[in-house]
């Protein structure tokens, strides 16, 4: 360790996050932590102290590159305390700690004593060598208290999100979440609003509300000490929660992270439309459009009560987005079925799709099912679906061309030597406004107008954007392989 014997030499931390939007908002957390007691923190490419990874398990891909960060570590600087955090932890036991690249484990719900943690490990390895404790985990699938982590600044000053409920009792035939995460808990919502509103005074307006299975937020505030029923959700709960949210001073857009459909009822939908801060734009997760899949996925609903669900946002909210994930090649997937999905997704009609080939996990029902797909079968269903995405996609978009929105203008960018001004409407369309150097813009009325992060701003989308746009113009050739925007005008709300 570089800073033995100097206590005023601070310890330097680099940390890198793998999966999903809950784990970014743990390390973000643990940032913290870090930085309160002292720490620097260094890129992950950069000499450190310690390396910390967030690890994800959800599918074989997600483990290997958990591995590869470690291991990169160890490389970089093998004297270094490494330490391996989260869901890749949690579901191998102890068998992680065998790794002789990582020091230190950590599993979920133990992520707040990691400075501790730290300390203590550094402190016996440098007196008494090998006498270190390496594994730190609990038995997740009884229930246990919520682990409340907090933040106060994040380095956006427009979008954080907010983790609200841990934990899932679902058990998908497929998944590993419910052995990484256990199972259910939920955040008081005194903590939520506490956090919130330290984040909105320090800048930030819109909130995403996530959680490993956020329809279940607060059931297990009605059954304490038990496990939640996988059919239980928390309508009420939820309600409420985004209801208090919505109150706080200096929010200005709330979003949902990933929903269960079954919670998508008349009265549910009926009510979240009348919080005017709650964005048009819903993670409905699907899976399969296949009835029959959907069954040995033991997803709990059907093609026709999805649709329901679907229609029932669009009849209370105006053209809302609504996204998805979808499995391709799940065990004995024929082509009839993947051919019931492709076509489900164009019917429903989505914004974005996250598409996914079936990954095997060790312990789960799926991963012994019979029918298993070649990956070269798998990639080929994925490059069809990624096909019909792309394709839905776009013409999402162009329902917004000609019609005016809000963007929450988030940082500068640049195509081709041209300079912009990016930010998301409300639906979470990517917009682009023209800027000179100095980023501003000007309006409908032939006045400038300075753009800044967080600023909200009236636009009148003009044309679908394809980024390779002003980088092939300059050099010739066509577009089309590029990210999708929508470029967009300043309208001047002062008239």
């Amino acid at each position: 360790m570089q800073n033995h014997g100097n206590d005023n030499i601070k310890r330097r931390a680099a940390l890198h996050n793998l999966g999903c939007k809950v784990n970014a908002y743990e390390l973000d957390a643990v940032r913290e932590l870090l930085l309160a007691n002292g720490y620097e923190i260094v890129s992950f490419d950069e000499p450190a102290d310690i390396y910390i990874v967030n690890t994800c398990t959800v599918t074989n891909i997600a483990d290997r590159k958990s591995r590869q960060m470690l291991h990169r570590a160890k490389k970089r600087s093998p004297e270094a305390v490494v330490v391996a955090m989260g869901c890749y932890v949690q579901s191998r036991g102890e068998a992680a700690s065998e790794d002789e690249a990582i020091d230190i484990c950590i599993g979920n719900n133990r992520k707040t004593e990691i400075v501790r943690i730290i300390e203590d490990y550094i402190e016996h390895r440098s007196s008494t060598p090998g006498a270190a404790d390496d594994y730190y985990a609990d038995n997740l699938s009884e229930p246990v208290e919520y682990e409340d982590m907090h933040l106060e600044k994040i380095d956006s000053h427009t979008r954080a999100y907010i983790k609200i409920q841990d934990g899932c009792n679902q058990f998908c035939s497929y998944c590993m979440i419910p052995y990484a995460r256990g199972r259910v808990r939920s955040r008081k919502p005194e903590d939520v609003l506490a956090e919130i509103r330290a984040l909105s005074e320090n800048g930030v307006s819109e909130f995403v509300v996530t959680g490993i299975h956020l329809s279940s937020y607060g059931t297990d505030f009605d059954i304490k000490g038990k496990i939640v029923p996988a059919d239980n959700f928390g309508p009420e709960h939820l309600l409420d929660i985004l209801t208090q949210i919505s109150d706080v001073d200096g929010v200005k857009r709330i979003r949902l992270g990933s929903l269960e459909p079954r919670i998508m009822t008349e009265d549910f939908v009926q009510r979240l439309s009348g919080l005017e801060k709650i964005c048009p734009h819903f993670h409905l997760s699907l899976q399969s459009g296949s009835d029959t899949v959907l069954k040995r996925m033991n997803r709990h609903y059907d093609g026709a009560e999805y649709l329901e669900c679907v229609d029932t946002l669009r009849k209370y909210f105006d053209n809302p987005a609504i996204t998805t994930d979808i499995i391709a090649g799940f065990p004995g997937e024929t082509e009839e079925e993947f051919e019931q999905s492709l076509c489900f997704a164009q019917k429903v009609g989505f914004f974005e799709m996250h598409i996914f080939p079936f990954s095997k996990r060790n312990g789960t029902p799926a991963a012994v099912m019979p029918g298993q797909l070649s990956e070269a079968e798998k990639a080929a269903r994925v490059g069809r679906l990624e096909a019909a995405e792309k394709n839905l996609s776009e013409a999402y978009r162009l329902t917004r061309v000609g019609k005016t929105g809000e963007v929450l203008f988030e940082e500068m960018r640049e195509f081709g030597g041209r300079k912009y001004f990016f930010g998301h409407t409300r639906e979470y369309v990517k917009v682009l406004v023209p800027v000179d150097e100095e980023g501003t813009a000007l309006d409908d009325l032939g006045k400038r107008q300075q753009l800044g992060q967080g600023l909200i701003a009236t636009v009148l989308i003009r044309r679908l954007y394809d980024e390779s746009e002003d980088e092939t113009r300059s050099k010739g050739g066509s577009a089309g392989h590029g990210r999708m925007y929508v470029l967009a005008d300043l309208i001047n709300d002062q008239g």
